[in-house]
Parts: structure tokens; sequence; C-alpha cells
């Protein structure tokens, strides 16, 4: 019998195989026009940031950000809808899928989009000269590092509400500032210390930084073990506050 976290990846990529048309738009063509109209339309007046042009320095930003918001952003309704509409968690817990299975299994799915998203606008930055090193193959994996960091806590929230409501407060007063406040658009260094601080506590800025050291072939901000081992605490705090939130869940 197939292994249950690849049975629950499994019926997610069936259900995403049906709905992909819609994610089209946020997943591949909004990346692509923030980095036409931000990077080659405000390129043009911002020039170069640290020697480098505009539109080469923002671009592995926006490709961090655009893996950080699709596992933020599948992990609200997504989760949601498996708990209190659709029922799909609670008819798994009638099986030997375990709860451990089920966050797998979907964090697995969500490698799975973020991956696709991000080949295709490494393609897309490569066509536009934005890469600068041979490194820019390791961005793939940066983002796959940054996807259970940002999915996880999201996740666990997803999973303690019953009103889906409280999305438009998660998106609004995190996940859109964090998306500002990282290093995607501008140097974090020009910030106030306390915000400089705040960006410096997001998994997302961690992700920028080894995304455009490995795209511009320069070196992070702090030394690269320091973030991905920064990432990893996130993707292993998401994990535990998911997992309790689930059994929270299934147990009310």
């Amino acid at each position: 019998m197939v292994q249950p976290s690849l049975a629950v990846l499994e019926r997610h990529l069936l259900l995403y195989r049906r709905l992909w048309k819609a994610s089209v738009f946020s997943f591949f063509a909004l990346p692509l026009l923030f980095l036409v109209s931000i990077g080659a339309g405000v390129g043009g007046y911002v020039g170069e940031v640290d020697g480098v042009p505009y539109l080469d320095w923002i671009a592995p930003g926006i490709l961090a950000a655009t893996a950080y918001q699709i596992a933020a952003n599948e992990s609200t309704y997504g989760v949601l809808s498996e708990f209190e509409w659709v029922g799909g968690i609670h008819a798994m817990r009638g099986t030997r899928v375990t709860i451990r299975d089920m966050i797998a299994g979907w964090l697995l799915y969500l490698l799975c989009v973020v991956t696709l998203s991000v080949a295709a606008f490494l393609a897309i930055a490569w066509t536009f000269g934005a890469l600068h090193s041979p490194w820019a193959l390791t961005v793939p994996l940066v983002c796959a590092l940054l996807t259970p960091g940002a999915a996880g806590p999201t996740m666990a929230f997803a999973a303690s509400i019953r009103n889906d409501g409280y999305f438009e407060l998660l998106i609004r007063f995190v996940v859109i500032p964090t998306t500002l406040f990282a290093g995607v658009f501008f140097p974090v260094g020009e910030l106030p210390d306390g915000f400089r601080q705040l960006a410096h506590a997001s998994p997302l800025w961690h992700g920028v930084e080894l995304c455009r050291a490995a795209s511009l072939g320069t070196p992070p901000a702090w030394p690269v073990a320091w973030h991905i081992g920064y990432l990893l605490l996130w993707a292993v705090a998401g994990w535990i506050c998911a997992e309790a939130a689930f059994r929270r869940r299934l147990a009310s």
C-alpha cells in the first residue's frame, strides 16, 4: 500500500489538476507582472542597488516572496475547508492516515506547487538576464526550505479558527507587511532599527537573502549557515504548531 503521506499528496495533486487554471494568475502571471512593472518600469528610475541593476536585484526577492505567499495563502482556505466544509481531514482520520501524514502530505503538495512556480520564474528571470551565477540553480532548494516555515504557522492558524474572516487580518497584517518589509523591494538596511529587527525575524528576509546571493553570486548579509539554520527553525516550529492545532481541532 502507498505510504499514507504520499496518498495524501496524491489526493491534493488530483484536486489541483482539476483546479490549476484558477492559480495561473497568482502563481505565474502576477510575479511576471511585478518583475516587468517594478523591475523594468520603476527600475528605469531607480537605476542600481548595491551596484546591480534594479531589475536583477529585485528578481530574486520577488521569487522568494512568491514562494512565501503561495505557501501562506494556500494554507489558509485550503486547510480550513478540509476541517470546516469539505471534511477531508475528518475522513482521513477514520483511516490509518495520521495527523503527521496529513501535514506531511500537505507540505509535499506545497513543495510541488512552489517548485513549479519557482522554476517557471527562474526561466523568465534568465530571459531577462537577471541571473548572474550558476548558484541560481539552488534557488528552488531555498524556496523549498522557506515553504514549510511559511506554511506551518499558517496551517496552525487555519486549524484553530472556524470563521474565514480571520484570514483577512492574517493577510493584511502579517503576509503583506512581511512581503513589503523583508528586503524584496528595497534594502532592509534603509529601515529604522526597530523595523529592521522585525524584518530579520521574518523567514522571508532570510529566504530573500539566500535567493539574492545565489542569483547574483554575492555573499548574503549573514553567513549562509545562519540563514539556513533560521529557516530550519521556522520549519520545525511551524510543524510543531500545526500538529498541535490539528490535534486540538480533531479532539474538539
